[in-house]
């Protein structure tokens, strides 16, 4: 049996035997412009596509033990070839249309209600956020109820807002301030608990003195680690349990400050005592931190990450925190970050949406090192591409009709909007929409950004982009290593592109591909010379900031205006009519009470209800009739309306009507005599000889 020749082996020492041979260069090449890669390759670097081979490098770095060893420089570091023995690959700008093919943690509103599942997944956050996160505890003991809700699974910073439902509500201490003295009140109070997620942690000792005993939730729910949240309600009677929770059962959410991050920039901080770390929305800390220090993220050895090219993320956080001006006055950073995740999803996901929210550029090299560029153009940055370090090419010189964009929608976090996803004012090319015919949109999808400048810079780098058109991918030999870890790329190729030469690119996506001669890099043409993308000019591109639509305020059930209350008897029974000012509200029950005003000693009576279902208005006025009620006394009448849901609004004032059955009125009292004195009158005067006769009004 013969044999088997492994492909990637042959392929190795077909390069080795191409290695050893000397070529001359043939005019013909210009024919690179119009060939295609599969017939270069076919012809073997032979005829019309011959090229000078001097050192063939593809088995250089693989094979540095038989070959020798060296290095090179890169942005000022030497980086030895052993170093890239192992896959090279780099992950470019996440933003707009590349953000759609790419994995992305949740909506910022799938966030906002607790999850209820059996076994649910952790959540991580970075930022500022605003989650409820799943449950771990919701009992209801009698008439009191408890929850506990795990935030996130590492320590945070701090809480810095709070809702129930729909409502942002503020503590006094524990305790929830009605926000209009009727919902969460005093008399059915609300209390939430805070947790940071320390280790060890405290339990809650609030819901540990209910449930201990009974081994629901004992001092030894701690929740190491872990940051959780807490809540106790009360629930009132049916008559009052919409007033206080209009929205059903309360549903707890928080906004925190979430991961404590490692500022390499700061002496005091020590990677190694995260008692040393300090919250950030820096979007270079927050990465370093989701790749290094995540306890759900990618899990780096920072050492290796991080310590070889450490003043290159040191100047990149520089760069995300620089002041960047507004148009009406002040500054703002130029790039922050604030989101949350969870584990069902791949720390990539993360790491594309704190790329997407500073335009930023990230490579992996052979040794393990992250480099990392931050969204804003510096000529050092720039790597060279020759015709001689590229083997193949395609280019795009144009967009299929259905690709293109016209438009670009940038989409972000507004906290204005309790955290809601928020479109910004859209960048558009009118002419190219004339053109078209009709308006192309592509939306950019920002939403671990919570400035709505950021995400309008962010959008107008990336729509700058989009309008180039031109993109393709280049098959590089390994004498073009630079330009794989390089964000951009200045081509110099008279020969192979003459239309790019010179030309500035951005280098989206390199990886290893030695069966394309070395690696295969995914570009797209930068507009201008390149420090064009960082144009900005507040007054003309800041836009207006987006609209903050007002809450609808519920007047909730009114209050019954009584119009008139008079005692109407007739065949020895007498009752009370009682008329009420219309509401002009279909949904509402009338009903009313009453009670003998004194009954002995000054005392009242006891309340008496009496509902009057779907009883209409005539005249702009609800009449509504008492049952008979006690004769000859003095008789105290309220109304209230009922909502749909059974609970019942505030009562109207109350009416005192004297429930006569004789409507024969009494003769008129006589002999009145008024005695004056200091600050006093005294009042005498006979009485009726009447049996109807009960008192007299002054």
């Amino acid at each position: 049996m013969a044999h088997r020749v492994n492909p990637f082996d042959d392929a190795l020492r077909q390069a080795l035997a191409t290695a050893s041979r000397r070529r001359s260069y043939n005019p013909g090449i210009g024919a690179f412009e119009t060939a295609t890669t599969q017939e270069i390759v076919a012809e073997g670097w032979h005829g019309a596509y011959r090229w000078p081979v001097r050192k063939d490098p593809i088995f250089t770095p693989i094979f540095t033990a038989i070959l020798g060893s060296g290095g090179f420089t890169l942005f000022g570091t030497t980086v030895s070839y052993a170093a890239i023995a192992s896959a090279i690959a780099t992950t470019a700008i996440v933003a707009g249309v590349q953000y759609l093919l790419t994995p992305k943690p949740p909506k910022p509103e799938d966030g906002r209600a607790p999850l209820t599942q059996p076994i649910p997944y952790r959540f991580w956050g970075v930022g500022e956020a605003r989650l409820a996160g799943p449950m771990m505890l919701w009992e209801a003991v009698d008439n009191r109820m408890y929850s506990v809700q795990a935030i996130v699974g590492h320590r945070i910073n701090a809480y810095t807002g709070y809702y129930l439902n729909d409502d942002k509500v503020e503590l006094d201490g524990n305790t929830v301030i009605s926000p209009d003295g009727d919902r969460y009140n005093d008399a059915d109070p609300v209390r939430i608990y805070r947790r940071l997620g320390l280790t060890p942690e405290t339990a809650i000792a609030e819901i540990v003195a209910d449930l201990g005993a009974e081994g629901v939730w004992t001092s030894e729910h701690r929740g190491d680690g872990q940051a959780s949240v807490g809540m106790t309600c009360n629930a009132p009677g049916a008559e009052n349990f919409q007033k206080r929770f209009p929205y059903g059962k309360p549903a707890l959410s928080v906004v925190a400050e979430l991961a404590l991050v490692w500022d390499f920039r700061d002496p005091a901080q020590d990677p190694e005592n995260p008692a040393t770390w300090a919250f950030s929305k820096n979007s270079a800390l927050t990465l370093a931190w989701h790749e290094c220090f995540n306890p759900f993220g990618t899990k780096r050895d920072f050492r290796k990450a991080l310590l070889p090219v450490l003043d290159m993320w040191q100047e990149e956080a520089d760069v995300c925190d620089e002041d960047v001006p507004r148009a009406a006055g002040g500054t703002e950073k130029r790039y922050e970050c604030g989101g949350f995740d969870t584990t069902d999803h791949d720390p990539k996901s993360g790491t594309n949406a704190i790329l997407a929210s500073c335009d930023g550029w990230m490579c992996e090299r052979g040794d393990g090192a992250l480099l990392f560029v931050a969204g804003k153009f510096r000529e050092k940055y720039v790597a060279t591409l020759t015709d001689a370090d590229i083997v193949g090419h395609t280019v795009q010189h144009d967009v299929l009709f259905e690709e293109e964009v016209n438009q670009f929608i940038p989409k972000f976090t507004y906290p204005a909007t309790d955290f809601t996803t928020t479109d910004t004012d859209f960048f558009e090319d009118t002419p190219a929409q004339i053109e078209a015919g009709r308006v192309l949109p592509q939306d950019g999808n920002y939403i671990w950004v919570q400035q709505w400048r950021q995400a309008r810079r962010l959008g107008k780098r990336e729509f700058a982009r989009l309008r180039e058109k031109k993109r393709g991918t280049f098959d590089v030999r390994f004498t073009g290593i630079n330009a794989v870890y390089a964000p951009w790329v200045r081509l110099a190729t008279p020969r192979r592109l003459p239309s790019m030469d010179g030309k500035l690119i951005a280098n989206r996506r390199s990886a290893l591909s030695v069966s394309r001669g070395g690696f295969q890099m995914t570009w797209i043409k930068m507009p201008g010379s390149g420090p064009e993308i960082d144009d900005w000019n507040p007054a003309v591109d800041e836009g207006a900031a987006p609209p903050v639509p007002a809450k609808p305020v519920s007047d909730g059930i009114p209050k019954p205006i009584i119009d008139t209350a008079a005692a109407i008897s007739g065949s020895g029974t007498v009752y009370i009519r009682l008329a009420l000012v219309d509401p002009n509200r279909s949904d509402l029950t009338p009903a009313l009470r009453y009670r003998v005003a004194d009954v002995g000693g000054g005392v009242p009576g006891a309340w008496i209800e009496q509902k009057f279902p779907g009883i209409a208005p005539d005249a702009g006025l609800i009449v509504l009739n008492t049952n008979p009620v006690p004769a000859d006394t003095s008789i105290n009448i309220e109304a209230v309306y009922i909502g749909s849901n059974g609970s019942y609004g505030d009562y109207s004032d109350s009416e005192t009507v004297v429930s006569t059955v004789d409507n024969t009125p009494p003769a008129t009292v006589s002999g009145v005599v008024a005695t004056g004195g200091v600050g006093q009158v005294a009042l005498t005067w006979n009485t009726p000889n009447s049996g109807n006769y009960v008192a007299t009004n002054i």
